[in-house]
């Protein structure tokens, strides 16, 4: 049985101490450093450990018209378009989210006709909008029955937006 190697003080092994190690051994000259808060506790100050827990559970656990729809949008990418599932923007998760174009793609379900949850939408995308993003909201339907035209209207939209990042 081969003895294990101890983990590098670097990388995702680093120890969660709040102890920050250099790169080389201890010895003449490395100090050992003490910080009050080390790590985050979030990636983005925008953004809450709970938004990304549920983005995350949401990303494990898609629907089907998700999954065909993430399946149609990464194939974007070879023209230049990279879109994030489950992305967490402001106070709420995308379903789709090119970042460099600032474009969110929503996949509206059944519960989407109903008049509250098109006031609650509304008041959604006009936050986004606030933002500076573009939101394209789509049938479910879409994606499953005519998926060639799905990437008609993401593709049509993404070209016609400038580039946010750059």
């Amino acid at each position: 049985m081969r003895e294990s190697q101890p983990s590098p003080p670097w990388g995702r092994a680093r120890p969660a101490t709040g102890v920050f190690i250099s790169r080389g051994r201890t010895g003449e000259g490395v100090k050992l450093v003490r910080a009050p808060y080390p790590y985050r506790k979030t990636r983005s100050l925008a953004r809450t450990a709970e938004q990304i827990d549920k983005a995350r559970d949401l990303r494990r656990t898609p629907t089907e018209t998700e999954r065909a729809a993430w399946d149609l949008l990464r194939s974007l990418r070879f023209k230049g378009f990279k879109f994030r599932r489950q992305h967490p923007v402001g106070a709420y998760i995308a379903d789709f989210c090119c970042v460099e174009r600032r474009l969110i793609v929503e996949l509206d379900g059944g519960v989407h006709g109903q008049p509250s949850q098109g006031r609650s939408d509304a008041r959604r995308d006009a936050h986004l909008q606030t933002l500076g993003y573009t939101v394209l909201r789509l049938p479910n339907g879409i994606v499953l029955q005519a998926p060639e035209l799905f990437v008609e209207k993401v593709l049509s939209l993404v070209w016609s937006l400038p580039e946010a990042l750059g």
